[in-house]
């Protein structure tokens, strides 16, 4: 009984990752269907590199969110650890942040070019954050 918070844990983020995944899959489906298909007129080399970009984007955090999930066996088998609790803020919430405005900018750039900003949007935000905190910091 004493791993039963570690087996839930587990379990959690075993589902929670497969979400991510089927939502990742989901909107790289979404656009390669209406934007390389369907609007197949329009789409040039730079819809190449924006999918590059938002695969990029969706790769690296999703690498790092499932290392943090990864649950942790003694030598002989038994559950540590059921790995990073997904649902708490810092690190684990700006990875999913840049998951959700990665899907957010992708499907919404079929629609027009100028969602591609959001990404500047966000960038502004986060440095303003930043300057903020070393300005208390006094750094």
């Amino acid at each position: 009984m004493a791993n039963q918070g570690a087996k839930k844990r587990k379990e959690e983020n075993a589902r929670h990752m497969a979400r991510l995944r089927q939502i990742i899959i989901a909107c790289n489906v979404i656009y390669v269907l209406l934007r390389m298909l369907v609007f197949h007129s329009s789409f040039t080399w730079k819809h190449w590199i924006g999918l590059i970009v938002t695969s990029l984007a969706y790769v690296i955090p999703y690498q790092q969110l499932a290392k943090m999930a990864t649950p942790a066996y003694a030598e002989d088998g038994e559950l540590l650890d059921g790995g990073f609790d997904m649902s708490t803020g810092g690190v684990c919430g700006y990875l999913h942040d840049v998951i959700y405005i990665t899907c957010f900018v992708q499907v919404m750039s079929i629609v027009s070019g100028k969602f591609w900003y959001t990404y500047l949007v966000v960038s502004c935000i986060i440095c303003s954050q930043m300057w903020y905190a070393f300005r208390i910091l006094g750094l």
